[in-house]
């Protein structure tokens, strides 16, 4: 309804856009976020809009909007999120390698933490584990969640992973001490009632 009511107003198109493309509708978000970039004539979704074109199965696409001079309006952040959707276009055409060298960065090496760092470490850290290099992953797993403070990726699972970490459901763990010692699975259909049946 707010569609079809402010279809003009940059803001309600851009929100749309981000609804659709939570969705993985990713040819409506597209459609969204370019109305509103004319609308508003800035490149701040240019990102965004390189990866609904990854989601459409066009990375193609997406790398050359990320070599684009559009890239160069953006701010800090922006440019990271460019490189990551850059770096994952380069994993979905199979080339891990190209993947890694898009993701080292000044962002990458720098030791102060933005908003950004956690999630450029893990998908570096992912890419390198991608790539069998599960040393190199294991560090920069345990950069990332340094660097990630409100747990918005899952590195610390996947450090404790590599390192042969198990979780025990701890409900799973009370069940099984309540349950009676020397206590056996339920039996199945009656097999020695079936047996006499079969003499008769």
């Amino acid at each position: 309804m707010a569609l079809r009511l402010a279809s003009r107003v940059a803001a309600v198109r851009e929100a749309a856009g981000f609804a659709a493309y939570a969705n993985q509708k990713y040819a409506e978000a597209l459609a969204e976020f370019r109305a509103a970039r004319r609308m508003t004539g800035t490149v701040d979704l240019w990102p965004v809009m390189a990866d609904c074109e990854r989601g459409l199965g066009r990375p193609e696409k997406a790398l050359d909007m990320a070599g684009a001079p559009e890239v160069h309006k953006l701010d800090k952040a922006g440019q990271v999120e460019m490189r990551l959707v850059a770096a994952g276009a380069r994993r979905d055409m199979g080339q891990l390698d190209a993947a890694i060298v898009t993701l080292q960065s000044p962002e990458l090496a720098s030791s102060s933490v933005q908003p950004w760092t956690a999630r450029l470490r893990y998908a570096y850290a992912d890419a390198l584990l991608a790539a069998g290099r599960a040393d190199e992953a294991r560090e920069w797993f345990a950069k990332a969640v340094e660097a990630d403070r409100d747990g918005s990726t899952d590195a610390s699972d996947r450090l404790a992973e590599l390192d042969g970490v198990e979780f025990v459901d701890a409900l799973d763990e009370e069940e099984a001490d309540e349950a009676p010692e020397g206590a056996e699975a339920p039996a199945g259909p009656d097999v020695e009632a079936a047996s006499d049946g079969e003499q008769d």
